[in-house]
């Protein structure tokens, strides 16, 4: 027995000699150890997110991608996966896998290799968040005793969360959540086998055994973890050599986005930089919901890419992208087109082609592969062989220029050949032939009440520019300007019935030395015409005439009032015609004053930020209009002055306080938005912008097209520049305010023939998206026609003169004016009743 105590005593000894090893390094390394307590509270840096005040995902920002779940929002089959794969004795060790130890020390022991892996999962969330990945021996001690210690604090289910949520998978993904986006652009919940596979098998070399950068790698890693799991009976067989089987489909995907509004979040991320600085605005998870309404941005960014597509095919063909392989084309004896094809890819060559194209929006790149007579079949990504009908192909008229095309196509050999690389895009179910539109456009949508944007389209395409033209372009405004000098027309004594000579104009500039001569556009002149008639006709030389009643400086100040800068305000009589230069912000913000009764609001996208606990950290407050706080106002002080001297002070402030708590719905804290025209005004300019849709007996106004939306409450004016350089809407109801603008970033080009030679114009160009926009944006609400504001009269008017009538013909109408500037003389009338005889006007007054 002698040497059995021995032998005990040996171990024995070797035992207390290691516990005493591990004492004393513990002791030694104790101050170096970091505290593991803030495992308790970890906060997972996580990227900022936007959402459209109706919660659907508008973008996000922040290097690391990551999705925090919970562990019951996992699929228990990828839990075991990675426990198969990463640690399969997880919930039976105290946090370190003696038996993983003793195998890793004897491959070092016998052949110096230090890559051999026995870290648990517990081991690797303490080197995650407390240690480096060196491989070294003090290292791998430090990582035990952390491990020992975060077992103790934590339960299993919760290091386990916490490792999925954490562990960095390559393409800057950080936990499964994250990497089921990036790499399979799906839930978590919506993975295959062999996707879970490989997501488990990235933890060990993440950057190079991504299914991204390296199908054959992520494969062949994917095996190793599908044998794993069988192994450990966590799939049969049956779905072992099914998954075996699947192919490696991947590519980067972003975050599931639902609603498109790249423009406006780009804003949304400048401003939340600046409010909190890059690293909190990445990383601190922060929610930040905005004005948008999701449905609305949809159709604002379809409304305009389908215009501007429109507005490309109406100008011609430019050709094709590139050629794949050379065609030439043969003219038969029957006048058919044929084409030799000496060098034609294979069905399988051009999909390889088409897999290293990318597409923009809605267009598709694709490979023409036969052209009959009028049709052409072309191969889009996948391998798909689709139509091109004769209707999606006949308006591709040879591109001359932005003024001229080639004649009109009668046989599809004529556009394509077989081995053109084209866009072609879907609409109405049908296939067209498209191509990239060159001109550029914006489209922004505002509640007038607040400035709360409601749809905001900055171009095309955010990927192929992020110039925001609602906010960095500043155009000539054209005739959209024109609503604004009749307001100051109106505050200077004129009316909607005031009669202006719409006829050339021929004056001559010292400073030139040559004749202004402002033209109307179309260059038709009517004479004498009311102020009504003539800003629904858009008359140029009648805006001219007005500036030069009122004066440059007095108009310049009044339009100041809208929240446009003077100092960008030309200061001659060219202002008229629309020579200043403002975005689509500052001229839907002009707008909203008239939609408003006359206050300035100031535009804003966000609503309000929470953090990553959903703690509420921003609100906006917003200055909105209170006409309510406005008549309580005025009610007040008509109190306060009627009120006797040395009354009851206390009694007058009780009563004072009931009424102001029955009257005034509104938060004291709430800030209103100041009056800048009053609410006659802002109500004469929307009434004659009425006009500028329904027009009159005998004419219409340029925007009458919008008579398809069988609504008077929408007021609206078109903008053509003189040069169709830019073609400018804006239209409002009481509830919305809407500006389109259509023209090229280059501000050299021109859109085409002007509107006198039935070319582009604001009525032909942008007003098409507007409209398409506020079918949707109008839908199911009903219109809306405010009170009309006291001080506001309604008399019968002469339709010639603008004088008053006896007449109920058709050469009267009723007309509204300020109270007071109504006419008091009448119009010549066909028989004249003696003075005795005349009856008293027709007036209605509004109080």
């Amino acid at each position: 027995m002698s040497w059995l105590k021995k032998l005990v005593i040996i171990l024995l000894s070797c035992l207390t000699l290691a516990v005493l090893s591990v004492g004393i390094t513990y002791l030694y390394l104790k101050n170096d150890l970091p505290s593991v307590e803030t495992l308790k509270d970890v906060r997972l840096q996580t990227p900022m997110r936007v959402f459209s005040q109706d919660g659907e995902l508008i973008s996000q920002f922040g290097e690391k991608r990551r999705i925090p779940l919970k562990l019951n929002e996992m699929p228990p089959m990828l839990i075991k996966a990675v426990l198969a794969t990463e640690d399969s004795r997880f919930y039976e060790h105290p946090g370190i896998d003696l038996i993983g130890v003793m195998r890793a020390a004897s491959v070092v022991a016998t052949t110096g290799d230090y890559s051999q892996g026995a870290s648990t999962i517990t081991q690797q969330l303490a080197r995650l968040f407390f240690l480096s990945r060196e491989k070294k021996i003090i290292r791998k001690i430090k990582e035990a005793f952390l491990a020992i210690h975060i077992e103790e604090l934590l339960t299993k289910d919760e290091i386990l969360e916490l490792y999925l949520n954490r562990i960095e998978l390559g393409q800057r993904a950080f936990g499964v959540g994250a990497a089921a986006q990036v790499y399979f652009g799906k839930n978590i919940q919506d993975l295959t086998l062999s996707e879970i596979a490989i997501i488990a098998g990235l933890p060990q070399a993440p950057s190079v055994l991504n299914p991204v950068r390296s199908p054959s790698r992520a494969r062949a890693r994917r095996n190793i973890v599908l044998g794993r799991m069988l192994a450990e009976k966590y799939i049969t067989q049956q779905e072992y050599d099914d998954a075996i089987q699947a192919p490696i489909v991947s590519k980067l995907h972003g975050a599931q986005v639902t609603a498109s509004a790249p423009y406006l979040a780009e804003m949304v991320r400048q401003e939340v930089v600046a409010r909190y600085g890059e690293e909190e605005a990445y990383s601190k998870g922060f929610q930040v919901f905005t004005t948008v309404d999701a449905r609305q941005q949809t159709r604002a960014v379809n409304a305009l890419q389908a215009n501007l597509h429109a507005y490309d095919e109406r100008h011609g063909f430019r050709g094709p992208v590139k050629v794949v392989w050379p065609a030439e084309k043969v003219t038969n004896t029957d006048g058919t087109i044929s084409f030799k094809e000496d060098k034609r890819l294979s069905d399988e060559a051009i999909l390889a082609y088409l897999d290293e194209q990318d597409g923009i929006e809605k267009l598709q790149p694709a490979v023409v592969t036969q052209v009959m007579a009028q049709s052409a079949e072309v191969m889009i990504s996948g391998g798909r062989k689709i139509e091109l009908p004769w209707d999606g192909l006949k308006w591709a008229r040879a591109y001359i220029s932005n003024e001229r095309q080639g004649n009109a196509p009668s046989a599809a050999g004529q556009i394509l050949a077989p081995g053109m690389l084209i866009y072609v895009r879907e609409q109405e179910g049908q296939w067209r032939l498209s191509q990239l539109p060159q001109a550029s456009s914006a489209l922004v949508a505002m509640n007038p009440k607040d400035g709360a944007i409601r749809a905001l389209v900055g171009g095309y395409s955010f990927s192929q520019t992020q110039f925001n033209r609602v906010t960095q372009a500043n155009r000539q405004v054209g005739s959209n300007i024109k609503p604004f000098i009749y307001s100051a027309a109106l505050e200077k004594g004129y009316t909607l019935a005031s009669v202006i000579n719409d006829a050339p104009i021929h004056e001559w500039d010292e400073g030139s030395g040559q004749a202004w001569r402002p033209k109307n556009s179309p260059e038709e002149y009517d004479g004498p015409i009311r102020l009504r008639e003539a800003l629904a006709k858009s008359k140029n030389v009648v805006s001219v005439r007005l500036i030069g009643g009122v004066g440059i400086e007095p108009t310049i100040n009044h339009l100041a009032k809208f929240g446009f800068h003077a100092k960008d305000l030309p200061r001659n009589q060219t202002l008229a015609l629309g020579s200043a230069s403002l975005t689509p912000l500052e001229l839907v913000t002009g707008y909203a004053v008239f939609a408003n009764g006359g206050y300035l609001v100031k535009p804003y996208v966000i609503t309000k930020i929470l953090d990553d606990q959903n703690n509420l950290i921003y609100e906006h407050q917003a200055v909105s209009v209170c006409d309510q706080c406005e008549q309580l106002a005025a009610q007040t002080a008509q109190s306060e002055a009627a009120s006797p001297e040395g009354e009851d002070s206390a009694a007058t402030d009780n009563a004072s306080a009931t009424d102001s708590a029955v009257t005034d719905p509104v938060k004291p804290t709430e800030q209103y938005a100041p009056r800048v025209i009053s609410a006659q005004n802002a109500f004469l300019i929307s009434e004659a912008m009425k006009s500028a849709i329904w027009g009159g007996p005998g004419w219409n106004g340029t925007a009458h097209k919008l008579k398809a939306l069988k609504r008077r409450d929408i007021s609206g004016k078109t903008g053509t520049t003189n040069d169709v350089k830019d073609a400018w809407f804006s239209g409002f109801t009481p509830d919305l305010v809407i500006t389109s603008w259509v023209g090229f970033d280059d501000s050299e080009s021109v859109l085409g023939r002007s509107v006198t030679l039935g070319g582009e114009s604001g009525a032909t160009t942008a007003l098409p998206s507007w409209q398409n926009f506020a079918e949707l944006a109008l839908e199911n609400v009903p219109e809306q026609f405010p009170p009309t504001p006291t001080g506001i009269v309604s008399v019968r008017i002469d339709r010639k003169t603008g004088l008053l009538t006896q007449a109920s013909d058709d050469s009267s109408e009723f007309e509204y004016f300020m109270q007071g500037t109504e006419p008091t003389q009448f119009a010549d009338p066909v028989n004249p009743l003696q003075p005795d005889q005349q009856k008293p006007a027709e007036i209605d007054i509004f109080r």
